[in-house]
């Protein structure tokens, strides 16, 4: 019989990268996510019964032990960017990702790979990075030779990033941003993805940081980003006080209409975050190590954000028209 592998958070941006991946690779995939009924578009990823949904509450020790039951590897790709319901940062981020690594252990699974992020650091000021090296930490503990993947801003056709702010283009002339000097290292989903895939297969243990072959400012990527739209937007980086005015304002409201109102414009900890460069470090293991080669943003940013463009997908079409005649 085929090696299972049991992905947490397998539906989401990443995961169903590597669920894609790895039911090529002819493994059986259990895609572990809160509601099976909307991860339905994984099933065709590999043949008949080979890539499956199943109910997990990552949060619950009981649900992270079933669904992992049988399993061959285990792979945690559930992170948040904001505190939402009982869904906190070290609920999820640390607590989550120690317990999936702690009931790994005693089930005998030997393989787990770790989705984390750069600048995940203990003595962090923000929540986001305290919990996720928190649950590096959780993890190596009980899975010390787990493979911890740091990336950079991910990007590709489902990312919460670039889509979030070609959307932000269309309502006005003025794009508003803070943090416009930080400096990033996009990396292509599906290169995290092959990273993924190296760790669960066993070819290779330990903690990589994950980046694309180009270092830009927030402001400089979204002016790539513009270009790709076919929009033309001022910029403007907001002084870190009034984007914090701003940041607070929707962190209230979403607490005073209990959840109703989601604050996925930026959160207080997002702009601490903000003020600190996003980069591979010089001493770090990267995709190079792991013979996998980067992906350049131009290459991929045109396949799927043309749908902001002023016409869409005509609008090619429609600006070689203005030509004729």
């Amino acid at each position: 019989m085929s090696k299972l592998v049991t992905i947490y958070g397998g539906s989401g941006f990443v995961g169903r990268y590597i669920a894609r991946r790895m039911a090529k690779e002819g493994w059986r995939v259990r895609v572990a996510v809160r509601r099976p009924n909307e991860a339905l578009f994984v099933k065709p990823y590999g043949s008949v019964g080979q890539v499956e949904p199943v109910l997990c509450n990552i949060r619950d020790d009981a649900s992270v032990a079933l669904a992992m039951s049988g399993a061959d590897a285990v792979v945690n790709c559930v992170g948040i960017l904001n505190q939402v319901g009982k869904n906190k940062f070290d609920a999820v981020q640390h607590e989550g990702a120690e317990r999936i690594a702690r009931l790994a252990a005693a089930a005998g699974i030997h393989t787990m790979v770790h989705l984390s992020a750069i600048g995940a650091d203990a003595d962090s000021d923000t929540d986001y990075a305290r919990t996720k090296a928190r649950g590096e930490a959780g993890v190596l503990e009980h899975m010390p030779n787990a493979m911890i993947l740091r990336p950079s801003v991910i990007f590709g056709p489902e990312d919460d990033f670039f889509n979030r702010f070609a959307n932000q283009a269309k309502f006005g002339p003025i794009l508003p941003i803070a943090g416009a000097e930080t400096k990033f290292q996009p990396v292509y989903v599906d290169d995290v993805a092959q990273a993924a895939v190296k760790g669960i297969l066993g070819e290779t243990t330990g903690v990589y940081e994950l980046g694309g072959p180009e270092v830009k400012t927030l402001r400089a990527l979204l002016q790539d980003m513009l270009t790709s739209i076919h929009r033309r937007r001022l910029i403007l980086n907001l002084p870190f006080v009034a984007a914090w005015l701003a940041a607070f304002g929707f962190d209230m409201l979403q607490t005073i209409t209990l959840g109703l109102f989601t604050n996925s414009i930026v959160t207080r900890d997002q702009l601490k975050s903000l003020s600190v460069d996003n980069v591979v470090a010089e001493d770090a293991k990267g995709l190079a190590e792991l013979g996998i080669q980067d992906t350049p943003l131009s290459s991929i940013l045109d396949s799927y954000l043309w749908r902001f463009r002023p016409s869409g997908q005509y609008d090619a079409i429609k600006n070689s028209a203005k030509n004729l005649g």
